[in-house]
């Protein structure tokens, strides 16, 4: 058991039956009545952001979280798996833990926030960006470049993605995992 004297950012807590991360905090101390942290709190779970405030000297229940990488294997009709790199154990993930899900390529490493006294895994943690290859497209025109027009891109996980008109078939892109977005061409 904490305090809101323990709280700050990072902190993992169970509050309304579910996990979440402190995001930002402020103690506050009014002139008139008692002192207060007024806190944002993020679902591990879920990813909805809430606004809570917590009396002073308020009891919370702490949880401990643990960081781990995994290697991508493939998907099948019950979920993601994945491997841990240290240990070779096996984890399947339900789809619905996972964001953006699309952009995951064999191969590529996730980190899986694990609650660290029950053993179960909380959410998973895709890269910033991640290195595709166009598998289809539009051929591009010699000259397209003036513009910020884009065309519909097939990227090698079968994802549709936006990509600017020089683009070809076979060029290898990076793409932002969080939005979607096409960030540059990689040579090759």
């Amino acid at each position: 058991m904490a305090t809101t004297s323990d709280i700050r950012n990072g902190l993992c807590i169970e509050y309304n039956n579910d996990i979440y991360q402190v995001v930002e905090f402020q103690h506050v101390k009014p002139g008139k009545g008692n002192a207060f942290v007024r806190t944002k709190l993020k679902s591990i779970t879920t990813g909805k952001n809430i606004e809570n405030t917590f009396p002073a000297g308020h009891k919370i229940d702490e949880v401990r979280v643990e960081r781990r990488v995994f290697q991508y294997l493939y998907k099948d009709d019950m979920g993601y798996h994945f491997m841990n790199k240290d240990t070779y154990e096996q984890v399947m993930i339900v789809p619905e833990m996972i964001e953006n899900a699309q952009f995951l390529k064999e191969g590529s490493d996730v980190e899986i926030l694990y609650h660290a006294e029950q053993e179960i895994p909380l959410s998973v943690d895709m890269p910033q960006s991640i290195i595709l290859e166009i598998t289809y497209t539009e051929p591009g025109v010699k000259g397209d470049t003036a513009t910020n027009a884009t065309k519909p891109a097939t990227v090698e996980t079968n994802a549709e993605v936006r990509v600017p008109l020089f683009i070809n078939q076979g060029d290898l892109v990076k793409i932002e995992v969080s939005t979607g977005n096409y960030l540059e061409r990689i040579k090759k």
